[in-house]
């Protein structure tokens, strides 16, 4: 993972809690979305192709 994902700008999904819920935050860089944990942000992040994101939000959508 490159250096450069704590200048992303990361966001959690609307559907979060404020209770401190397990959730991961995203950030949308020009090839690819960044996902890590948003309670521990100093783990690191990975990234997946903008067509697999599509792919597993499409999936997650269904569900």
């Amino acid at each position: 993972m490159s250096s450069g994902t704590s200048e992303l700008a990361w966001f959690k999904s609307s559907y979060s809690g404020s209770q401190g819920d397990s959730c991961v935050e995203i950030a949308i860089a020009e090839q690819v979305i960044h996902v890590r944990d948003s309670k521990d942000v100093t783990r690191p992040a990975f990234a997946v192709g903008r067509e697999g994101w599509s792919q597993f939000v499409r999936f997650a959508s269904e569900r």
